[in-house]
């Protein structure tokens, strides 16, 4: 129940630095949102050599 009350209110004061339009633009959120787009496409681009190896695993063994 505490974690919750202290997400809430991390949450809201999020939202309310979001929405002021007198604060300070923040680019860490740019680069939060650059590094979540590079972690997406290794991902994707690592999606067929994870099954590859998969695949040689459950052959060799």
């Amino acid at each position: 129940m505490n974690f919750a009350k202290i997400f809430y209110f991390f949450f809201t004061v999020v939202v309310a630095i979001c929405c002021v339009s007198a604060a300070p633009r923040w680019k860490g959120f740019k680069k939060i949102e650059k590094l979540g787009r590079h972690i997406r496409d290794g991902v994707v681009k690592a999606g067929p050599a994870v099954g590859v190896v998969g695949q040689a695993s459950s052959i060799m063994g």
